[in-house]
């Protein structure tokens, strides 16, 4: 059976909220992000603004260069992800096989749905229209018979956009795609194949496999069957989280260490809280320092699970002992947990012993 895979992605997904809630701020080049004269940085950007060059991660200060006129507002997570709630429990009367991406974007499984509709086509117009009346927001949709065709469809035609690449149109698709329209291909890896003469998608179905290897690695195999339009991987609905945690970039460098670890308590914290809201136990904790000079490092401790907020705030700080902190300044910081288990997947304790990992 060909499946019917949607893509959906809300445009301009926290700009288009506060444009939503804000009249005033419809139809100008907003910035969802930091402050330009610290550090900030660009979360999203209107469409507006994007006329003007202005991008997500970019830093604000040049988003200003770019766009004087452009108007700054700080995020408000809160709101955001109640929008998003709204268009989760949409794309879930449809459908139970939905992956979340994101808050802001999904893969749908519309093979079989809800609403009784052969085409997916019809179910992609049917939740766009649903999506705008419920919350006030556009999305654009990608209808394809597997998720990697679908998502690039799915930014064919932004804002509002509806894109459908059917069975008899995938060949001509794949033909007039570049090769960083490929998963997993960025700009660095992009220049490298076209280096090498591999200009289009499609050159990689003929490029030399070990010159292939060569160049991108243990990708090769996975963008071969990419660029001929071959993507097996299932809709998954409720992935499994493989870590929580936060991290922070600061407006001026920090340098006292009580601060710092002050701070790494802090966010050692909420992610306790995330294990908790969860009934689940990590194994690890790792600390993220990123100095003045750019240079970033990680810390890691693993030992029993536990959700203990004692145990892993103090293995979060203890860490800080094996950097640099409060001899060099730090730009950012980010605490974050992993290796996950429930509770009743503690039959015995384990029999091996703590420890520790490094990585830069």
């Amino acid at each position: 059976m060909i499946r019917r895979i949607l893509h959906v992605d809300m445009d301009a997904f926290y700009a288009s909220v506060e444009q939503r809630d804000d009249p005033s701020l419809r139809g100008k080049p907003l910035a969802v992000g930091g402050r330009p004269e610290g550090r900030g940085v660009v979360a999203a950007a209107s469409y507006e603004a994007r006329a003007f060059g202005v991008f997500s991660a970019m830093p604000m200060s040049r988003a200003v260069r770019l766009c004087p006129s452009l108007v700054i507002v700080r995020p408000d997570f809160p709101r955001y992800r109640a929008a998003s709630n709204a268009v989760f429990t949409i794309f879930r009367e449809v459908t139970p096989l939905v992956e979340p991406l994101s808050l802001d974007e999904a893969y749908l499984d519309v093979t079989e749905n809800a609403w009784g509709e052969t085409f997916a086509t019809k179910v992609a117009r049917r939740l766009k229209d649903r999506i705008r009346a419920d919350t006030g927001l556009t999305a654009s949709a990608g209808v394809a018979p597997n998720k990697f065709l679908a998502k690039i469809a799915s930014g064919w035609k932004k804002p509002d956009g509806l894109t459908v690449i059917s069975p008899e149109r995938v060949e001509p698709f794949l033909q007039q795609l570049p090769v960083d329209a490929l998963w997993g291909v960025g700009p660095v890896t992009a220049e490298k194949l076209r280096a090498k003469g591999i200009e289009r998608l499609v050159d990689v179905r003929t490029a030399d496999v070990q010159l292939l290897r060569e160049t991108v690695g243990s990708l090769a195999d996975w963008l071969r069957q990419l660029a001929s339009g071959v993507d097996d991987r299932p809709v998954t609905p409720n992935r499994e989280a493989k870590s929580s945690g936060s991290e922070n970039t600061y407006p001026d460098d920090l340098s006292d260490l009580a601060t710092i670890r002050a701070e790494v308590a802090q966010m050692a914290s909420r992610a306790i809280a995330w294990l908790l809201r969860r009934q689940m136990l990590a194994r690890t904790v790792t600390l993220k320092v990123r100095y003045d000079d750019f240079t970033t490092i990680t810390r890691s401790h693993s030992s029993l699970p536990t959700r203990d907020e004692v145990d892993l705030t103090a293995r979060a700080v203890r860490l800080l002992e094996k950097t640099d902190a409060g001899s060099r300044p730090v730009r950012l910081l980010g605490v974050s947990v992993h290796n996950f288990c429930g509770e009743h997947d503690l039959v015995d304790p384990p029999d091996r012993l703590p420890f520790d990992q490094d990585g830069v």
